[in-house]
């Protein structure tokens, strides 16, 4: 079994498909979320930042495409278009307005399962500037499937942490002020709460590094932030 650990939003209002896709997807391993309108798509994207979205073109009130476009204003979100529309004028709209992929519905569940798996190895590497995989030392990160190890130990992180240690991988070696660790990981909205990020820099180093008292990747540059040191 898969134990990947990536959030999956789903985004359908037929009950059955979301119920089907719901069951397999849990059943390899991924977190699933789920909304039946593009409006809580949105919300739910907000409040737990899902690492792939599959989405239904045929929404109510909000259509697919209008979700499409609103969350490629905001992020980089991968997003499988699933739907019943199988002309080409839709695929062309759908990949237009920011869609990574378009799966036309009836599916199998295994061609979704391969595409989401590819979806997320290329998402990985684009977001990171890395290979999906990143390894310093005893620490090894699998962007691909969120699979966080240190000497061989699987590290549990929370999503907030996990997305901390992301962004300060993708910067490797170069200083991150406090400002920019926050909107990075909380959003622009957010920028003199430090005492959020020296709670959680505290908490991941005391699950990643080896000695939190004397931190090996997480180092404080005084004054300014932080730098990861990923050199061996």
């Amino acid at each position: 079994m898969n134990k990947s650990g990536a959030r999956i939003l789903v985004v359908d209002d037929e009950i059955e498909i979301v119920r089907a896709l719901e069951r397999n997807l849990t059943a390899h391993g991924y977190e699933v979320f789920t909304a039946s309108s593009g409006e809580e798509a949105l919300e739910v994207m907000a409040r737990h930042r899902p690492d792939l979205m599959l989405l239904d073109l045929g929404l109510p009130t909000m259509s697919g495409l209008e979700v499409c476009q609103r969350v490629r204003a905001q992020s980089n979100l991968p997003i499988i278009v699933l739907s019943v529309r199988d002309a080409e004028r839709d695929k062309v709209q759908a990949l237009d307005q920011g869609a990574d992929d378009y799966v036309p519905k009836p599916f199998g569940v295994n061609e979704v399962l391969a595409r989401i798996r590819v979806a997320l190895r290329h998402a990985a590497q684009v977001q990171t500037g890395t290979e999906p995989r990143f390894v310093a030392g005893p620490l090894s990160v699998d962007f691909a499937q969120r699979r966080v190890q240190l000497g061989g130990q699987e590290v549990k992180l929370t999503p907030t942490e996990y997305d901390l240690l992301k962004v300060l991988i993708q910067y490797n070696g170069k200083i991150m002020t406090r400002q920019m660790l926050l909107s990075h990981v909380w959003g622009t909205g957010y920028g003199m709460e430090s005492h959020y990020l020296h709670v959680y820099i505290g908490q991941l180093r005391r699950k990643i590094e080896p000695d939190p008292t004397h931190p090996r990747f997480i180092l404080t540059v005084s004054g300014v932030g932080y730098r990861f040191n990923g050199d061996d």
